[in-house]
């Protein structure tokens, strides 16, 4: 049976409730990062100074809500980032929503002709950061005449769906394949990662109202923390992009 003292905190909360806050709190700013194992049960019940029944309660809360998961035999793993792929949302604002802190570094942003879309093509590459480590280092083509409009916004913290949407550019569509690879050497480096690491790599197309490209977009995102599931219903299929057990 539980004590009083695992069951009611000083603010007469739930302890278990206060454990699973804390540790939503450790998972959301990268102290465990997706695809890390938790400390096992027991340990963790001893540096909260509370039993395993209470433990366990907020860890099932925490499964409840999507934050983990729980492996028979092997232990209890922080669990999937999702990525709505066939929304035409950003993969940050969905670790946005998920509650996780996005950093992006510019590495570089340029006027260039591009093979594919024509001279004085926007080139902006960046490295996004969040779960306390860079995972994702994602180059983005804007084609004139909309890119030079583009050219002097800091896109550090301006999202580039946002700044289309600041020049009247309405985006209506987009493709997006998935494909295995490894790291090369120079998204390596911006990772901190070594060179083979495995990565998918996402080629999204993103179109206007009228049919032109808009933003021609490859981003190569550690496997690592990631992987993608598929939830299928009779009229329906659902897919996300998902942090993956180490």
């Amino acid at each position: 049976m539980q004590s009083e003292d695992d069951r009611l905190p000083r603010d007469g909360e739930p302890r278990y409730r206060a454990i699973a806050a804390d540790l939503a709190a450790k998972i959301h700013s990268g102290f465990y990062a997706p695809g890390s194992a938790l400390p096992a049960q027991r340990d963790l019940s001893t540096s909260y100074g509370v039993t395993l029944m209470t433990l366990r309660q907020a860890l099932r809360q925490l499964s409840d809500e999507g934050l983990i998961v729980q492996q028979p035999g092997r232990g209890t793993f922080v669990s999937p980032l999702a990525y709505r792929l066939g929304s035409l949302r950003s993969l940050t604002d969905d670790l946005l929503d998920q509650g996780f802190e996005v950093h992006t570094t510019v590495v570089a942003v340029a006027l260039l002709e591009s093979p594919a879309l024509g001279p004085d093509a926007l080139r902006l590459e960046r490295v996004r950061r969040f779960a306390g480590r860079p995972s994702i280092h994602q180059v983005s083509w804007v084609p004139a005449p909309w890119s030079a409009a583009l050219l002097a916004l800091d896109f550090t913290t301006t999202a580039l769906y946002t700044a289309l949407s600041s020049i009247e550019v309405s985006v209506a569509r987009a493709t997006e394949t998935i494909s295995p690879g490894v790291l090369d050497p120079a998204s390596a480096a911006l990772l901190s990662a070594p060179a083979n690491t495995p990565v998918f790599v996402s080629e999204r197309r993103t179109y206007t109202v009228d049919g032109r490209l808009a933003v021609a977009d490859r981003a190569v995102i550690l496997g690592s923390a990631m992987e993608i599931r598929a939830e299928r219903a009779a009229t329906a299929l659902s897919m996300t992009w998902s942090g993956t057990p180490a």
